[in-house]
């Protein structure tokens, strides 16, 4: 069978390349890539991507061979009917891999049609590393690598102002765009490129931040084989998603010019003043669901989102958690947050989609920081009492992090400074060298993971060891049989 490429698919068209993303991931392809190649198709934006990869470059080496093409397939309910839909995405021109091809990088700093930068590097990639040097081929992080090529395109264009970037982040941080400028202008002043290039770079510039939402559960890998052979060709980068999506963008009114979403029919994509209530209701319904629920229900035997809140005691447990622990810490109207919260689990629920809670396990520590942790706190200083099921899965997270799943071993995917202090925790815990107690004391205090010392909200290290210590002798699903019965007894249920 051949592989997908351009002598395969004769139907590709060739665009100037417009777009920088960084991201080869499945997430940015069945997303922002699908959208370019409808505004291509729908609009004279007339535009392709150019990719590079924030870390490793397998999947930019596959890019390549494929020609940047791969299918897409939209998958569950549209207008109240299942749907399926599938089309080649060839939005893609190519794949730079950095640590082989950087001077193509540099190089392409210098093309004057390049207009936009786009990425998603999760939410642990918008960070000032100050060992990051510009003289390194690449930069370490994600915004030295950006601020390294925002610089070689200010020297190409000898700072021509209409030479800026429309750069757009996807990471699920608040305020992404204004946070990556910081990051990208302490660079500069890191490297001493000048005041001249940290003028252009404010002036000529336009950091926007975005919210994304579309569920993406990547490559079907359970039924690849016969979808291959159906398509009759190998693709080794086909993504799987859901109809749904939402990209809020927030920027300037002359962005829809640039940018014609509207135009083109995407009605999911919206360019707005402020993203406030876009961003808080899915970053804590439907994100912050997805982080607490997949240690809970991985340890408890379960692999994909749909699996988990259709099962009778895992599935209990995720709506209690959305609809009496969530949904409390936020101000928007309560009929449109139920609402919202029904179309989230519905989603969940999709039957074409095989999200694996593994796939969303990826550096689960800063989702939960940045998702959950906020959660936590605000219910315990509006309410003063605990969230018990955002505690209990906060003390699956991190009994996730042993790494075992009964005698199965789990491939953790975090930065490796995270995974390091887990494992030396985990099994200083095995050699008795320490408590669960002493574990959770050790790893709610260190800021560097949380941003602040979590020992300092009283009862929270001791409800959390309870958690570890029940889990470790009764095993999770004893745990969560408690906290259903303690729902219903409240007359939660």
């Amino acid at each position: 069978m051949q592989l997908l490429n351009k002598k395969v698919y004769k139907n590709f068209k060739t665009y100037p390349e417009k777009v920088l993303q960084f991201g080869e991931g499945n997430f940015l392809r069945a997303f922002v890539d699908w959208q370019i190649q409808v505004l291509n198709e729908e609009t004279d934006f007339n535009g392709s991507v150019v990719v590079v990869q924030p870390r490793g470059s397998e999947k930019i080496e596959r890019l390549n061979n494929q020609d940047g093409l791969f299918t897409l397939f939209l998958q569950g309910i549209k207008e109240d009917q299942p749907v399926k839909e599938q089309l080649v995405v060839d939005t893609i021109s190519r794949g730079i891999n950095l640590y082989a091809d950087y001077d193509e990088y540099v190089k392409l700093a210098g093309q004057a049609e390049l207009r936009f930068i786009v990425s998603n590097t999760t939410e642990a990639g918008i960070v000032f590393d100050p060992e990051d040097r510009f003289e390194d081929r690449p930069q370490k992080s994600f915004p030295g690598k950006l601020t390294a090529f925002i610089y070689h395109r200010f020297n190409s264009f000898k700072g021509d102002e209409e030479k800026g970037c429309i750069i757009i982040p996807c990471e699920l941080i608040e305020n992404n765009g204004g946070m990556l400028k910081e990051v990208v202008l302490q660079y500069a002043e890191h490297w001493n490129l000048g005041e001249a290039f940290i003028n252009w770079l404010k002036s000529a510039n336009t950091f926007c931040s975005s919210l994304v939402d579309r569920i993406v559960p990547g490559y079907p890998k359970d039924s690849s084989d016969e979808i291959q052979k159906e398509l009759g060709y190998e693709d080794q980068l086909m993504v799987v998603g859901e109809h749904y999506y939402l990209w809020a963008i927030e920027g300037p009114d002359w962005l829809n010019d640039e940018l014609p979403f509207t135009a083109a029919g995407l009605k999911g994509t919206l360019i707005v003043d402020d993203l406030t209530k876009f961003r808080t209701r899915k970053v804590r319904i439907l994100n912050g669901a997805h982080t607490a629920m997949t240690p809970v229900a991985y340890l408890s035997g379960l692999n994909t989102v749909e699996e988990s809140v259709n099962h009778s005691l895992t599935g209990k447990f995720i709506k209690d958690l959305i609809y009496e622990e969530i949904i409390p810490t936020l101000d928007d109207p309560h009929d449109e947050l139920m609402v919202y919260a029904g179309e989230v689990l519905d989603r969940f629920k999709n039957p074409y989609i095989k999200h694996y809670l593994m796939s969303i396990s990826l550096n689960s520590i800063s989702k939960f920081k940045t998702r959950d942790l906020p959660i936590l706190v605000e219910f315990v200083n509006k309410f003063g009492a605990f969230p018990e099921r955002l505690v209990f899965s906060f003390s699956s997270l991190l009994y996730f992090y042993k790494g075992k799943r009964g005698g199965e071993e789990i491939k953790l995917d975090d930065h490796s400074k995270v995974l390091d202090l887990f494992a030396s925790l985990w099994e200083k815990y095995e050699r008795q060298q320490l408590g669960l107690k002493e574990l959770a004391v050790e790893i709610l205090a260190d800021s560097v993971l949380w941003g602040e010392d979590l020992t300092d909200i009283p009862g929270l290290t001791d409800m959390v060891a309870a958690h570890l210590d029940r889990i470790e002798t009764d095993g999770i699903t004893a745990v969560i049989k408690d906290l259903s019965t303690a729902s219903v007894t409240r007359g939660e249920g």
